[in-house]
């Protein structure tokens, strides 16, 4: 029998089964689909915006980890986060109360930095598992008039990326393998590396409304797991739309790029919560970035959405070339 390696689903079968379940209640607006971050459903006179995501990659910070990634998926339907409920599976015979407390402060800290009401969720002390593992669950509210499909992206949209690609993993690994990185580069870098989740920072909520504010958004994306290739390849599925990505224009952190190099793994593939993709109209591009700069936060136009048999392309050295394929994110060859 063979199975499947650690990280998402393989996008076919999800797809297929997905595909074998249709959805009949009219209310929902937009269902369980490949390439959209979260489930919309008519609320009346507003959409609400409904997400599910754990956190298993790490258990630093895990609680604040669980809010900003739910609430960062809201946002890029053009939602505000509003209400979050966490499911928290806890280990035996590893689980006190400073344990407890730390996760729960975690969460209480970053919902009320979002303005976000910690409404409810579970918690259970389980022997099938062996670290802390939350699983969060963020509801949001958006105007009828200002939710983001990403199915609504099409052939010559602009394509802008906010910050830069793999933060989240740059943290990560930080975290994860401390003594190597600091014996490689040494405590200035080590500690940059680690304030990475704070600054440039995980949550892409500013970057979403912002843009969302000042302009007709196409789609909105945030590239997690299997790294900005994977988030690109998701958004290109859903739209039914090719992709031209200019390799030099994108972002990448220098602590990133050396780790990566120091662990022989590639950034496109690393998780990337932190950045945000923006697909647009090529005439609301200035504006969007100009807003985006007036709030400290960076947005470089990356390339174009093209037709969708042109596929998934990137332009490297001068040559364009097909786009890489992350089966599992590039963090499992480190952690």
């Amino acid at each position: 029998m063979k199975y499947f390696p650690v990280g998402k689903l393989d996008f076919r079968l999800l797809e297929k089964l997905l595909n074998s379940n249709p959805i009949k209640d009219t209310r929902v607006i937009v269902g369980p689909r490949i390439g959209e971050d979260a489930a919309v459903i008519d609320f009346g006179n507003k959409y609400l915006v409904a997400k599910t995501d754990p956190i298993t990659f790490t258990t630093h910070r895990i609680g604040w980890y669980a809010v900003n990634v739910n609430a960062n998926d809201i946002a890029t339907m053009g939602a505000t986060p509003k209400w979050f409920l966490a499911t928290a599976l806890l280990p035996e015979g590893k689980t006190d109360a400073k344990l407890v407390t730390r996760i729960f402060r975690d969460i209480v800290e970053a919902t009320q930095s979002l303005h976000i009401t910690l409404c409810g969720g579970h918690t259970e002390i389980s022997s099938k598992v062996d670290r802390p593992i939350i699983i969060g669950h963020m509801l949001g509210e958006v105007e009828k008039d200002k939710l983001v499909v990403n199915a609504n992206a099409k052939p010559g949209d602009d394509l802008l990326l906010t910050k830069g690609i793999a933060i989240e993993g740059t943290t990560i690994i930080a975290r994860e393998k401390t003594a190597l990185i600091r014996k490689q580069f040494g405590d200035r870098f080590l500690k940059k590396a680690l304030a990475f989740v704070d600054k440039p920072g995980l949550s892409v909520v500013a970057d979403a409304l912002l843009a969302n504010k000042v302009a007709k958004i196409h789609a909105m994306h945030d590239p997690t797991e299997g790294g900005l290739a994977t988030g690109i390849m998701e958004l290109a599925k859903v739209s039914g739309t090719g992709v031209l990505v200019d390799a030099e224009k994108i972002p990448c952190y220098e602590e990133t790029e050396q780790i990566c190099k120091l662990f022989n793994i590639q950034p496109l593939g690393l998780i990337a919560s932190g950045a945000l993709l923006i697909a647009l109209d090529p005439k609301d591009t200035k504006e969007v970035i100009a807003i985006l700069a007036e709030n400290g936060i960076l947005c470089t136009p990356i390339g174009k959405l093209t037709k969708n048999t042109d596929g998934l392309r990137l332009l490297k050295r001068g040559k364009i070339v097909k786009m890489p394929i992350f089966k599992v994110d590039e963090i499992t060859k480190v952690l």
